[in-house]
């Protein structure tokens, strides 16, 4: 940053997701979470850098791939995005079927789109929109036309063409109402479940996430405090981070309690635990020592 100050964006991030599964990456809006998700597909601004691995599957670390790599065989192919904001990843001169379109004929394979002809193309792109209930009217429309709801179903739809093994979902469900929230993250965790693909979804919707995560993992201050599964996150014996605790009781179908206070600036971190200044239970050791992530959770008191 100006001033040669440096912030931890994102800090000791370690999980592993395997084939079938989702992760839900939750936590207050600045936590690092988005940035996560474009550090994996080489999307983080020039001035950022990035330290440790991420590798896929094959062995490919994304960390270290150059953009070549990651723009012929990665994005949309190896790992697709569902990026945070829709409107601003969709071309403002293009109707979203020519999106979808260009997406199939990319993704499926020139050779296989030309034998297929345009008729199938269209076909395609039509099934594509469907798959995230986004409606066939407003195919021909161009993204200033476009609700945020409709915009976001868009990028969903394009996100799911290449049915690649690891899909980062960033806020799919924001813009939605109850109903298309369901029949979104339904979709997303059929992608995963039938095909045995893998899901990284981050929201802010404990509800989506619950419906769908298998494993929950708690960023505050750019560190995962909490990974549990979602099954203990969400019932017994519940999360054990006070952080986390207190995400469920501000529910309104739960305690209705707001966390109390605000997040720290990430350039200006305290020496202890980021969260020391929120917590009731923090002392003089969660003040002084920052926590590491062990058996799960990074407190002293948990």
């Amino acid at each position: 940053m100006e001033g040669g100050r440096y912030v931890e964006a994102v800090t000791d991030a370690t999980f592993t997701l395997a084939a079938g599964e989702c992760l839900a990456l939750v936590g207050e809006s600045g936590c690092g979470k988005s940035v996560l998700a474009s550090a994996l597909l080489g999307l983080l601004p020039a001035n950022a850098e990035t330290a440790g691995s991420a590798r896929l599957a094959d062995g490919l670390d994304v960390l270290a791939a150059d953009e070549r790599t990651l723009a012929r065989t990665v994005r949309g192919r190896r790992v697709g995005l569902v990026p945070q904001s829709p409107a601003a990843h969709l071309t403002p001169v293009r109707t979203i079927r020519s999106h979808l379109e260009e997406t199939v004929r990319e993704l499926a394979g020139r050779t296989r789109t030309r034998t297929r002809g345009g008729a199938a193309l269209r076909d395609a792109a039509r099934a594509a929109a469907e798959r995230a209930a986004f409606p066939a009217t407003h195919l021909d429309r161009y993204p200033h036309e476009l609700s945020g709801g409709l915009a976001q179903r868009a990028a969903t739809a394009l996100a799911l063409v290449g049915d690649a093994p690891l899909l980062l979902a960033d806020e799919p469900t924001t813009g939605l109402d109850r109903d298309l929230v369901h029949r979104t993250v339904d979709e997303l965790r059929s992608h995963t479940r039938e095909a045995g693909r893998a899901l990284l979804m981050i929201t802010h919707d404990l509800a989506a996430a619950e419906r769908i995560a298998d494993t929950v993992a708690v960023m505050y201050a750019g560190r995962i405090v909490e990974i549990t599964p979602a099954a203990a996150f969400f019932g017994a014996p519940g999360p054990r981070h006070p952080y986390a605790r207190g995400l469920l009781d501000a529910l309104p179908e739960r305690a209705f309690t707001p966390v109390p206070g605000a997040p720290p600036e990430l350039g200006a971190l305290p020496p202890g635990c980021a969260f020391a200044a929120r917590c009731a239970r923090a002392d003089a050791t969660c003040r002084a020592q920052r926590p590491p992530l062990l058996e799960g959770v990074a407190c002293h008191r948990a």
